[in-house]
């Protein structure tokens, strides 16, 4: 272990003298498995289509690290659909999540001391339900972790009493329980992997008191393209009408003053905005609603409902880009859900820092929707990354933030670059 440690800060300390050498520094950029029941009300004369996408599975981006006694390995482009983090990390922390029992409250530095010990990281970027992220996981109705508990980091860590699920959403909360995971499983996965090839900041003297301790950076940052904008409704709206339940060829619609398209039925609205951006209304008697066993859906039914939705939606004109969850709230019968999206598991960053889509739900019931169209096609080329060294001189500007990479919007195009947030 004492050796483990010297090579982590061998390597951080490298970096450090690297960075202490730079005369100059760069700008930075700072910048599911559920289908729809329809309940249609429509006329069988009026035309449109009834359903308004075939099932797709949502995934989300995922960062992992694998800790050994000889170092870690990084990976901060994956998601949960990619056949090398199915199995075996998704399968371990899917098994983990479903026989944790008995959480209980514990600080984040304990977090951090069991990330230095042989374990499994994953980073989910945002804070989800663990019902949710078992979805997002494959997990069937069988596995049913608790939905009062939600997670960004979740780490399983070999100690001397068993192996340990730790929850972390990013802030003051911090829980702890004990697997039915053994410690021989564990480290099978954890011998899968080639070892040595990242760091985070805490590995360090001096990293984690200039960025988030949890800050992953890879050895070797990962090669990943450009891409540009194209216009993902250049070629009409009647197939998005349709998927909605209306008629494309209705007399009720007409351009506002601002280019905005309202096209109505009855007192169904959707406006189609010049900067390729939707906002659908059902009024009072809404046509489509997430299955659900009860009134009002589980996060997890009213996740995986509402991104199966918008995958069928949004991937026919999107290119490489697919929609992730990246918030869920709930006031009484009303739930609100937000989707970015993301490319390979790298998250898109819009300028205004708004979502790809927004849905809200009364009870099942889908009774408005935001959707901000998007085309990103290959630009025949790869993005371009600041040095590590370099990143790591202009974040220690803004010390306490994680420095990641995502994708961002820019001038018709979409490259990815380290972000400071």
């Amino acid at each position: 272990m004492e050796e483990q440690r010297r090579n982590r800060r061998n390597l951080v300390q490298n970096m450090l003298i690297t960075l202490l050498s730079l005369s100059a520094v760069v700008l930075f950029t700072q910048t599911q498995l559920y289908s729809l029941d329809l309940s249609s009300g429509q006329p069988a004369a009026a035309g449109p289509s009834q359903s308004a996408a075939p099932a797709a599975e949502l995934t989300a981006p995922v960062r992992v690290a694998v800790t050994g006694d000889y170092g870690r390995h990084g990976d901060v482009a994956l998601t949960t659909g990619d056949g090398g983090f199915a199995d075996p990390l998704g399968r371990r922390l899917l098994e983990a999540l479903g026989s944790a029992r008995d959480y209980s409250a514990c600080a984040p530095s304990e977090f951090l001391r069991a990330l230095e010990g042989p374990s499994l990281y994953y980073d989910f970027i945002e804070s989800l339900p663990l019902s949710v992220l078992s979805g997002l996981l494959g997990g069937g109705e069988e596995v049913s972790p608790r939905e009062d508990l939600s997670a960004r980091r979740l780490l399983i860590a070999s100690q001397p009493s068993g192996v340990s699920l730790y929850l972390w959403d990013g802030g003051e909360n911090c829980f702890r329980a004990f697997t039915a995971v053994s410690a021989d499983s564990l480290d099978q996965v954890i011998g899968r992997y080639e070892l040595g090839d990242a760091a985070f900041a805490m590995d360090g003297t001096g990293l984690e008191q200039t960025l988030d301790p949890c800050s992953l950076l890879p050895g070797q940052p990962p090669s990943l393209a450009a891409f540009t904008l194209g216009d993902p409704l250049a070629g009409g709206t009647d197939w998005l009408l349709s998927a909605l339940g209306f008629n494309p060829r209705s007399r009720t619609r007409h351009t506002e003053s601002n280019g905005t398209e309202l096209i109505m039925d009855g007192d169904r609205t959707i406006r189609i905005r010049p900067d390729n951006s939707i906002y659908y209304q059902s009024g009072d008697d809404p046509s489509f609603r997430v299955k659900a066993a009860g009134e009002l859906p589980t996060a997890r039914e009213a996740a995986l409902g509402a991104g199966s939705l918008l995958a069928g939606l949004l991937s026919p004109v999107s290119g490489e880009a697919q929609p992730w969850l990246q918030d869920l709230r709930r006031s009484g019968d009303v739930t609100v859900l937000r989707f970015g999206y993301q490319i390979g598991g790298v998250p898109v960053r819009f300028q205004d820092g708004g979502f790809a889509a927004e849905v809200t739900l009364t009870g099942t019931s889908l009774t408005a929707l935001t959707l901000r169209f998007r085309q990103y096609g290959p630009a025949g080329e790869n993005s371009l990354l600041l040095p590590l060294p370099q990143a790591l001189a202009v974040a220690s500007a803004s010390p306490g933030k994680e420095l990641s990479i995502g994708y961002v919007e820019r001038a018709g195009e979409c490259r990815a670059c380290w972000l400071s947030d």
